[in-house]
Formats: C-alpha cells, sequence, structure tokens
C-alpha cells in the first residue's frame, strides 16, 4: 500500500474521531428536560414494548411504599382510578335513589293538590308536604290579588318588591336572602342562625290563559335552614311542573 493512501486512511479516521467527539460535546450540550423525554415517549408508544427489562429496572419514588417499579406505579394508579371510579358509582346510586323518593313525594303530592276543593286545603297540603316529607323550614305563599283566606301560609304583608327584585326576570330565585326579606317573608325568621345563613328558593306562580296573555298572581317561598339546600345551579325539572299545576289549581280559587 502506498504511503499516500495510509495518510488518507489516517486523516480520514482522525475525521471520523473529530466529527464523533463533536456529536458528543453536542449531546451533552443539548439539555434533556422532562418535556422532550415525555414527547419522545409519547411519539414512540412502542418503546417499552422494545425495552421490556425497563419497565421492573425503573424505580419510583413512593412517600408511602418507598422505591416501587414502573409497573406498581401503574397497577396503583390503576387501583386509585378505580376506587374513583367506585366512589362516583356510589355518588350517582345515592343521587339516583334521593331522586326516586323525592319523585315520589311529588307525585302524592300531585295527587292530593288536585283534589283540594279550596284555598285553605291546598295551602295545608303544600305545608304538610314541605314541612314533614321534604323536612324543610317552611312554606309561605304571598298573592298579588288580597284575599279572605286567614291560613298561616298566607303573606299579609307587601312583597310586591321582592318580585321585583327576585323574579323579574325569572321564574325561580334560588340561595341566600337579606334578613329583612327574610323576616318579611318568613316572620318566624329564627328558622335561621344567628348570622342568617339560611337558604330559600322562591317560585313565580303565573296563570298562562294564551302564549301573549300571562297574569302573575304572586310566587311561593320555601326556606331551609341549611344554607346550602337551595343552589343557583339546582335543576328545576320538577318544580317547573309543580309550578304550573300549583299555579292552574289555584287560579280558581283565589
Amino acid at each position: 500500500m502506498k504511503k499516500e493512501d495510509n495518510k488518507q486512511i489516517e486523516t480520514h479516521q482522525e475525521n471520523n474521531n473529530n466529527l464523533i467527539d463533536n456529536t458528543l460535546l453536542n449531546l451533552d450540550e443539548l439539555p434533556l428536560s422532562d418535556e422532550i423525554v415525555g414527547t419522545y415517549l409519547q411519539s414512540n408508544p412502542d418503546f417499552f414494548n422494545r425495552n421490556p427489562q425497563l419497565l421492573t429496572s425503573l424505580r419510583i419514588n413512593n412517600h408511602q411504599q418507598g422505591a416501587i417499579s414502573l409497573v406498581e406505579r401503574q397497577q396503583q394508579n390503576l387501583r386509585e382510578k378505580i376506587h374513583l371510579l367506585e366512589e362516583e358509582i356510589t355518588q350517582l346510586l345515592a343521587v339516583a335513589n334521593s331522586n326516586e323518593q323525592l319523585f315520589t313525594v311529588y307525585n302524592d303530592l300531585y295527587l292530593q293538590l288536585i283534589d283540594c276543593t279550596s284555598l285553605e286545603q291546598l295551602l295545608t297540603c303544600l305545608h304538610q308536604t314541605t314541612t314533614q316529607l321534604l323536612s324543610l323550614a317552611d312554606v309561605k305563599i304571598w298573592l298579588v290579588n288580597k284575599t279572605d283566606c286567614n291560613h298561616h301560609c298566607i303573606i299579609n304583608d307587601d312583597c310586591q318588591a321582592i318580585l321585583n327584585n327576585r323574579l323579574a326576570a325569572d321564574d325561580y330565585y334560588f340561595g341566600r336572602m337579606q334578613k329583612s326579606e327574610l323576616a318579611l317573608l318568613f316572620h318566624n325568621n329564627e328558622i335561621f342562625n344567628s348570622q342568617g345563613t339560611g337558604s330559600a328558593v322562591l317560585i313565580k306562580l303565573t296563570n298562562d290563559k294564551t302564549s301573549n296573555n300571562t297574569t302573575t298572581l304572586g310566587f311561593i317561598a320555601i326556606s331551609s335552614q341549611n344554607a346550602e339546600h337551595f343552589d343557583p345551579h339546582m335543576d328545576t325539572l320538577l318544580l317547573g311542573q309543580f309550578r304550573k299545576l300549583v299555579a292552574k289549581l289555584l287560579a280558581p280559587l283565589i
């Protein structure tokens, strides 16, 4: 072999070594972050299939169990997810059971209301269902047109301001109310604690004679000692049926 050829080979090897050294230097300078590793693993979902030994060799710190393998961590995460799903299912079953009981109460109430032949009977039925079966604090009704009925559920004071403020744009109001409003509506404001943190719902009663002719009869006020019981995000499906039926039965009685 000629000397020129040997020299070319040595030069080529030297260039390769320099290229390798520069590449290693560049790799050392490249910051390897969690984001880069995570992006690589997401882009290569079969990485652990190609490297199964890593599943058991990688160790992850756990505050309760110490160092555990990746497989054990995956199993732990799966158990936690199953536990959360079981809790959600339990909550859903509890809500379903509560809704079933509530539907039964409303259904019985509707049948009783239909049989009422006087305003006194209707109000007594509402009060018994609200306070005894639903375990709420009190129920009152305010009518735009005064009536001769002296039932304890009827509010005789002027509540037009409450109607205008709370029910001007909506058929319902849920949540906390001012102490002055509670005192005007329920009189026995002691049902609320000293901070006045009870909650209430106001239900507007309207007599829809035609689509363009609606008369406001008044509103029903129901109170609870629990400040969180009547929440603005409450569903109004059952209340909507209740509101329409009561208004329809109430109109001819007043």
